[in-house]
C-alpha cells in the first residue's frame, strides 16, 4: 500500500462517524401516548445513558398523517402509540420499518408484536367486563359472547364503536369466529343496550355504578384510574371466557420510523423499553400489565387477579379492523 493511498484511508475513516456515535444521538419521538405515561421514561433512559429523547405528542392518526406528509423529511425516530390495530396501520402505511432484534423478541412475546418486526407491544392492556356488584351479574357473566343473549337485554353498557379498542375486539370476534357470528354477536350486543353508547370508558363504569346498567365492557386501567379516585363505587372486574378463548388483550407499542435518522438509536431505546427495569415503570403508570413476563405487575394491579388470556396474534385486530368497522355499521353500534 503506497503513502499516499494509505492517509487517503485514514481520512475516510475519520470522517466517517461510528455506529456508536449515531447511538448518542438525540433520539426523537412521536408518542400518542400522553407525556405523564412516556415522560418519566425518557428521564430516566437520560439519565441513565446521557442520550437525551426529544418528543412529540399528538392523536395516533394526527401523528400518522404527519409522519406520511414529512417523509423522508421527518425527524421522528419512534413513533409510539395505543392499540396493535393503530400500529398495523402504520407500518401498513409504510411509517415503520422491520428491524431485527434479538432483545425484542425475548422480552416481548411473539402474539404481541408484528410478524415482521415494524412494530413491538410494551404494555398489556386487558378490554374485559365490569360489573355492579349490587346486582347478580357477577354470577351470570361468563363471556363476551354471552353478553349477546336475551337474558341480557337491557343490562348491557358499551363505549361507542368509533372507538379502536371496540373495532380490535369486534376484529378478534371476526378472526375467532367468522364473521357471519361475530356479526350476530355484535348486533345483540346492540339489542341488549341499556343506553346509547358512551363516548368514553370512564362514563360507561359510571353508568354500572350508577345503576343504569348491569355490566360494561371496559380496558382495565380505566377501572383502575376510577376505582382509585371513588372507592366506594360498587364495581368489581370479571375476566370473561376463561374456559375459552381466553380475555380479549391489547397493547401500547412503538415502531421504529421508515426514515429514522438515529436508527440504531431507536432500537436502544425500544430494547431498554422492553427490558425489566423500564417495563415495570411503563406499564404501571397507566396501570397496564407489563410485555416483559418477568416482570411483575404494579400491586394495585396484580389484585385484580389472575386471568388467561386469548393467545391471538394483536396484528389481526389491524388486519380485520375495516371488516370490523363495516361489521359495527350494518348492526347500527353507533
Amino acid at each position: 500500500m503506497t503513502t499516499r493511498v494509505f492517509f487517503v484511508l485514514i481520512a475516510i475513516f475519520v470522517a466517517m462517524p461510528t455506529i456508536s456515535s449515531f447511538a448518542k444521538e438525540e433520539i426523537v419521538v412521536y408518542t400518542a401516548r400522553k407525556e405523564h405515561l412516556i415522560k418519566p421514561l425518557f428521564d430516566l433512559y437520560t439519565q441513565n445513558t446521557g442520550i437525551d429523547v426529544k418528543y412529540i405528542t399528538g392523536k395516533a392518526g394526527a401523528l400518522l398523517e404527519r409522519l406520511k406528509a414529512e417523509g423522508v423529511n421527518s425527524p421522528a425516530d419512534i413513533f409510539i402509540t395505543v392499540d396493535a390495530g393503530n400500529l398495523w396501520q402504520a407500518a401498513e402505511e409504510g411509517v415503520l420499518q422491520p428491524v431485527s432484534s434479538d432483545a425484542l423478541n425475548a422480552n416481548v412475546p411473539a402474539n404481541l408484536r408484528d410478524p415482521q418486526g415494524r412494530w413491538f407491544g410494551l404494555s398489556v392492556r386487558a378490554r374485559t367486563i365490569v360489573y355492579n356488584t349490587n346486582t347478580e351479574a357477577g354470577k351470570e357473566l361468563t363471556s363476551y359472547e354471552d353478553l349477546a343473549k336475551p337474558e341480557w337485554k337491557g343490562r348491557l353498557v358499551l363505549r361507542t364503536s368509533k372507538k379502536v379498542y371496540n373495532q380490535s375486539l369486534v376484529a378478534s370476534l371476526i378472526a375467532e369466529h367468522g364473521e357471519k357470528e361475530a356479526e350476530n354477536i355484535v348486533a345483540g350486543w346492540v339489542r341488549n343496550l341499556a343506553v346509547d353508547p358512551f363516548s368514553n370508558d370512564t362514563k360507561a363504569l359510571e353508568a354500572v355504578a350508577a345503576g343504569i346498567g348491569d355490566a360494561a365492557i371496559v380496558n382495565t386501567y380505566y377501572f383502575g384510574r376510577l376505582m382509585k379516585k371513588k372507592p366506594e363505587l360498587p364495581l368489581a372486574i370479571f375476566w370473561p371466557n376463561q374456559q375459552s378463548s381466553g380475555v380479549h388483550v391489547n397493547v401500547s407499542g412503538a415502531g421504529i420510523t421508515a426514515n429514522a435518522k438515529n436508527k440504531e438509536g431507536a432500537l436502544m431505546l425500544i430494547e431498554w423499553l422492553s427490558g425489566e427495569e423500564a417495563q415495570a415503570q411503563f406499564a404501571g403508570l397507566n396501570m397496564e400489565y407489563p410485555v416483559n413476563k418477568k416482570v411483575a405487575a404494579d400491586p394495585v394491579v396484580e389484585k385484580w387477579g389472575e386471568f388467561k388470556s386469548n393467545p391471538m396474534n394483536v396484528a389481526k385486530y389491524g388486519e380485520l379492523q375495516g371488516n370490523a368497522i363495516k361489521l359495527m355499521d350494518r348492526v347500527s353500534y353507533k
